[in-house]
Formats: C-alpha cells, structure tokens, sequence
C-alpha cells in the first residue's frame, strides 16, 4: 500500500516525527514528577529530624536543678557552692546514704563543680549515682558507678563511669561530702523548743495584770 492509500500505514518516518513532538512534554512531566517527590522525600523527611529531635531538647538538664529535684534538697546556684551553702541548713557528712547529694569540688576539668544523688549503696567503695551532664552535655544517667579511690575512705577522691568509654573515667575527682536531705542536729526542732515557744506566745497575748 502507498503513502496516499487512506487504507494503508502511515510510513515509520512520520511515527518518529509524532514521537519527537510528543517528547518535550513526556520530558517536562517526568521532571516535573521528580521534582516533586524530591521535595516530597525532604519535606518528609525534614519533618522526621524536627520530631526526633524534640525528646532530645526536653531531655537536656544541667546537674544542679537535676540533683535539686531528684533529692528534695532546696540549693541553688552553681554546683561547686552547694556544699557552703548547706552549712546551717541541710546536715553533711562522708558516708554515703541513698537520697544524699556527693558534692564535688570545683576544679580545672569542672569550673562549677558538680553533684549527683546517690541511689544505691554497693559497698564501701561503691555507689550508683543518679545524676546529669556528666556522659554529655544535658544527658542524664542513672545506676552511674562511682568509686572511692581516697587514700583513708572518706569518699573524698572518686572516680565516676564515663559512658562514651563504657568504663570508670580515668580522672580523679575531688569531692566536698554527701548533702543528707535533714537538717543538722542542733537546728532540728524538738518537741521541747516548740512546746515554749508556744506557752511564750500565749503569755505575750495575755494582758498585763490579769489571771
């Protein structure tokens, strides 16, 4: 059949200039198709990070308010200043109890000191400790091993588990002592004291001259 043959084929030369036209809009939709699931997969996935790292940021804690809510010891201010501050108002001591703050020293590795709370005895060398920045910056641990490396066992030199090495850390840490959450013995009230305080108060009201 020819060329002019309404019946016949059309000749492969013009499918081919057919399909050239077709071609730059087939090209334009795929591109653009691309495009799009490009910034589909982004956005998704931009998306995913934000969240991720929304539990992260809510994690972060410095040590002293962890310390502070974690033991119920009302001290504020910089790590290094708790155990001044504690005098007079919160009893201290060098024997580990659970619920006790070890206050360490400020030193060149540690500007402002830290502390942690104690929440295990092991023995008396050992402790876990409850406490945050330590392993990273805001990350809090629990169940931290501590040891006492002092030479007379006051727990006044310790060494504390560092978790990027999975270890105790190499360094030696000095410490102050443990914050006990009471209050020294010669401030705790006694039955005594507050029985005339009020008899005091009473007397105070009554007026001069009278039974």
């Amino acid at each position: 059949m020819t060329a002019s043959d309404p019946g016949g084929f059309m000749p492969s030369s013009m499918f081919r200039t057919r399909s050239q036209r077709r071609s730059p809009t087939s090209s334009a939709r795929n591109t653009a198709l691309r495009f799009l699931s490009v910034f589909v997969l982004r956005a998704m996935l931009a998306a995913g990070l934000v969240a991720a790292a929304a539990p992260a940021a809510a994690a972060y804690l410095q040590c002293a308010p962890y310390a502070r809510a974690a033991s119920g010891i009302e001290i504020h201010g910089n790590a290094g200043t708790w155990w001044g501050q504690a005098a007079g108002h919160y009893r201290r001591g060098a024997e580990p109890q659970v619920g006790a703050v070890l206050a360490f020293q400020p030193t060149h590795a540690m500007p402002v000191g830290h502390v942690a709370v104690v929440a295990a005895v092991v023995d008396s060398r050992h402790i876990l400790l409850n406490h945050a920045n330590w392993s990273g910056h805001g990350r809090i641990e629990h169940g931290a091993l501590a040891e006492d490396v002092s030479a007379n066992g006051d727990w006044s030199v310790v060494r504390v588990w560092y978790a990027p090495q999975h270890a105790l850390g190499l360094r030696t840490n000095p410490t102050f002592g443990f914050i006990y959450a009471d209050a020294p013995a010669e401030h705790a009230p006694s039955g005594r004291a507050s029985t005339d305080e009020f008899a005091a108060t009473i007397a105070a009201a009554i007026p001069a001259g009278t039974d």
